[in-house]
């Protein structure tokens, strides 16, 4: 199998990473794609100069642009397909040869494309660090692993390479221009599929699909998997969904024209397909398939004239792409060829009788001698069925399905009194009907089926002619597809925000969400969601969240997660304001259950997760984590999840941390750029726990809710007595082992002036101004006064003490060097019970950002 080579061995000094950006290296790359209407295309490039290698996965159009893109960014030597795709020549393949002909495509057989070998491959040569991590980061990206497989398997047969046991750098990249959600974050945040029913319409693309096309529902669901990271690019989606919310006229238009495409992208896919062997099936299927495209460039028409007033960049562009000279050649060629009056049609027989008739008159003079055939023995069979009606006094109805062709159906009460004559054949009761037919019917189905065979072959030259010149027109009906695709998924949120009330969110450095609400919860849920506020800068990134259980902390990190989401894929968000940063990456560790696939418990996947979030997160990414460390034992649990922590917040990610461990709220009370939160429950009575769902600022407060909540499921006396025993001398204990701190006292003051500045910047980019702006510094300068004189006040009474900080124990260390790490990076703080940080309500907040733009413009 394997060949030698010809050309001469590279000689000369090694390759440097400054010298592979002149493009002098050799890569290879293997694609794949799948079967479906919107492809999913895999690919692996192997750099043999820099033995690092590169698989992604991406979900693409029609016109394969983001893959194209991506190999025009990585630039491959040659690129490896399937035989079978170059055989026939595919699409893709197409696409490939005249966007980028400067590369060499190298068909390879099909059985070097093989998952397990891929997955052999990357337990064999990736690093072992990044072992654990890459293979939650490739899981269920079935071709890019299939194409790891045959680059390699390439590489050892034809150019004779082998690479060392955990020698290649191998990393799994998102497609450019998209943010990146691995597998188990789209399962757990119920993206794409409700996690209890599958079938279940509760998840974000259920929520967000009230698309007319199955184009528009494809582009829907890819958006939802790779949001966009372009603001340019949103900020047109913005205007385009704000413009079809304002313009009712418009809305309604586009809806209604969109109600009348067929599926454009299955009907273009089909035509630019070339068949091996030539049957009556595919002569069927070609005028299907011309009478589609008919019916699709008809379509085009109403969408033009309802986007004639629009005024935003992305609606004038689906204009210009739908207006008519962009289609009329096609549309030249099929009214040359086709009845003006054929149209699609879903019904069997009507479908059959459009086929018949799809050809013009004239054209072929022994085509109308055969229709004229097909005619009269349809109307013998119709006069066949009356006689026998006549003959045996039964009101008898002529009905068509493919399979059996005309056949006879007769109501039951016909037939009470009496026994259905012996001329009827093949029998059978439907409900409260009887389905039958005759020996004469049946040989006038047999004569209806040939004439309409030999109408086919009659018609398939002018329709594969036809086929033939619609090729080399068809590339603008991709577009306009595209186009349509787009129009469709913009008008669906339309409809989503005219009924529901969301609001447009603004792009920003800063997420701030007022009233924000779960956007799925919402809609199962008949009883009033209660909103919750959230606001988030660099100072204020890592948000510890805290509350007993049922108190609602995990689906306020999700909802937030979810609207940044909805927020980067162009569609208004739950809330009454709301401004996100581009997040390029999205991870979230909220599940607790066993991967059985896998053989790993709770806690071991959990580990997994997270340790492909922490070799993956930077500032730029989103994470939210739920009970992180409660899959095993209290201390170790709280130990991993201090150190995680530690990590999550020297990466200047944007993190939410729901937990039950209060200590670690605590512990991290200090670092700067972290804040506490907590969810309220009222207990004013005793043996109630009323959950209020509101989140408040600091840690939760109440020590013993646990205890308090098995009172309310009534446990015994006795037991709930020694609970509350045992708790109360553990709480004693930690409380004797607590020490001031000169270190804590430090961290204080940096968290305080970093707070300062934080609010000082966003009073200076905000709308407040003359009066308002003078009160607000006023109490801004006498709270920063107070609080400083508190924490020097909490160091004097610790001078007494000892500096020596390392046994201070868990429950109070600060590592100051960290400290100091995070605040070159621009660490911060926010709300804190604490003498050190400044509080300040989240609506105080929004007015100083103004957001909330309320009483400094009346008051100035």
């Amino acid at each position: 199998m394997s060949k030698t080579t010809t050309s001469r061995p590279r000689t000369g000094r090694p390759r440097t990473a400054a010298s592979t950006i002149a493009g002098d290296q050799q890569i290879i790359c293997a694609i794949s794609e799948s079967r479906g209407l919107s492809p999913i295309v895999g690919l692996a490039f192997v750099n043999l100069s820099t033995t690092e290698a590169v698989l992604c996965q991406i979900s693409d159009n029609q016109t394969y642009v983001k893959t194209v893109h991506k190999l025009s960014c990585l630039e491959p030597t040659e690129v490896l397909v399937m035989i079978t795709a170059a055989q026939p020549k595919s699409k893709l393949y197409s696409v490939i040869e005249g966007n980028l002909p400067h590369i060499r495509i190298n068909p390879i057989d099909r059985k070097y494309w093989a998952e397990t070998t891929g997955i052999d491959y990357i337990q064999q040569l990736a690093f072992k660090q990044d072992l654990e991590a890459l293979k939650v980061a490739v899981e269920g990206n079935y071709y890019a692993i299939c194409c790891f497989a045959a680059v390699l398997k390439y590489i050892e047969l034809s150019i004779l390479y082998s690479f060392p046991f955990h020698s290649l750098r191998i990393t799994y990249q998102p497609a450019d221009g998209a943010m990146m959600i691995d597998l188990s974050t789209i399962h757990a945040l119920e993206l794409i599929q409700n996690l209890r029913n599958a079938k279940s319409k509760d998840c974000l693309f259920g929520l967000l699909n009230q698309t007319q096309t199955a184009m528009g529902a494809r582009v829907l669901k890819s958006n939802v998997l790779q949001p966009l990271t372009s603001a340019a690019y949103l900020t047109k989606r913005y205007d385009a969904l704000e413009e079809l919310t304002t313009k009712e006229d418009v809305f309604f238009a586009v809806r209604q024209a969109l109600k009348a495409f067929v599926d454009v992208d299955r009907v273009l896919t089909a035509i630019t397909l070339i068949p091996t062997k030539a049957s009556i099936q595919h002569s069927e299927q070609s005028i299907n398939n011309v009478i589609s495209l008919k019916q699709y460039v008809k379509s085009i028409s109403p969408i033009y004239e309802a986007l004639k007033t629009t005024r935003s960049e992305l609606l004038v562009d689906i204009f210009e792409f739908c207006s008519p000279e962009s289609y009329a050649d096609v549309q030249a060629l099929i009214d040359e060829t086709i009845n003006e009056d054929i149209t699609y049609q879903s019904q069997p027989l009507d479908l059959r009788n459009q086929r018949t008739y799809a050809v013009k008159s004239g054209v072929n003079g022994l085509l109308d001698v055969a229709r004229q055939t097909y005619k009269e023995a349809n109307a013998d069979a119709y006069q066949l069925v009356t006689d026998l009606s006549e003959a045996h006094e039964l009101a008898l109805e002529v009905k068509y399905d493919t399979a059996r062709q005309y056949y006879i159906r007769i109501a039951a009460s016909e037939l009470e009194d009496r026994n259905l004559p012996d001329i009827f054949i093949n029998v059978f009761k439907k409900r409260n009907m009887i389905e039958c037919q005759t020996l004469d019917l049946l040989k006038w189905n047999q004569k209806i089926v040939d004439s309409h065979h030999e109408v086919l072959q009659m018609s398939d030259r002018s329709i594969q002619e036809l086929i033939e010149n619609l090729r080399a027109e068809i590339a603008p009906l991709f577009k306009i597809s595209d186009a349509i695709a787009l129009l469709d998924v913009t008008a669906s949120f339309a409809h989503l925000v005219t009924t529901q009330d969301y609001c447009r969110p603004e792009l920003a450095h800063t997420l701030a969400i007022k009233s924000g609400r779960h956007p799925i919860r919402e809609k199962i849920y008949t009883e009033k969601y209660v909103p919750n506020d959230a606001f988030a800068t660099r100072q204020t990134r890592f948000q510890i969240i805290t509350g007993c259980n049922m108190s609602g902390k995990s689906t306020y990190i999700r909802s937030i997660a979810l609207m940044a989401v909805m927020a980067q894929i162009g569609c208004f968000v739950p809330a009454v304001y709301a401004s996100f940063p581009i997040f390029h990456q999205l991870f979230a560790r909220v599940s607790m259950d066993d991967s059985i696939e896998a053989n790993v418990s709770t806690f071991a996947a959990e580990m997994r997760e997270t340790a492909f979030i922490l070799r993956n997160i930077d500032d730029r990414s989103m994470v939210i984590v739920d009970e992180l460390g409660r899959g095993t034992g209290t201390r170790d649990g709280l130990s991993i999840a201090i150190a995680i922590a530690e990590a999550f917040v020297e990466s200047g990610a944007f993190v939410w941390f729901a937990t039950h461990f209060r200590d670690l709220a605590k512990i991290l009370a200090e670092r700067s750029g972290v804040v506490n939160f907590h969810l309220l429950v009222e207990m004013s009575e005793a043996n109630q726990m009323k959950m209020l769902y509101k989140v408040a600022k600091g840690a939760v407060q109440e020590e013993h809710y646990g205890i308090a909540l098995a009172k309310v499921v009534n446990l015994p006396p006795d037991v709930l007595r020694v609970a509350e025993q045992v708790s109360k001398k553990l709480t004693s204990n930690m409380e004797k082992r607590k020490k001031n701190s000169k270190t804590i006292a430090l961290a204080r003051r940096r968290k305080l002036i970093l707070s300062l500045r934080e609010q000082l910047i966003q009073a200076h980019e905000g709308n407040m101004n003359g009066k308002v702006l003078a009160t607000w510094m006023k109490k801004l300068q006498d709270e920063f006064v107070n609080r400083m004189a508190a924490i020097d006040a909490d160091a004097a009474s610790a001078a007494d003490e000892s500096d020596e900080e390392s046994d201070l124990g868990t429950e109070t260390e600060v590592d100051v060097q960290a400290e100091d790490r995070s605040t070159s990076q621009g660490g911060g703080s926010q709300l804190e019970e604490s003498g050190g940080s400044m509080e300040w309500s989240p609506e105080q907040r929004f007015e100083m950002t103004g957001a909330l733009q309320s009483e400094a413009g009346d008051e100035d």
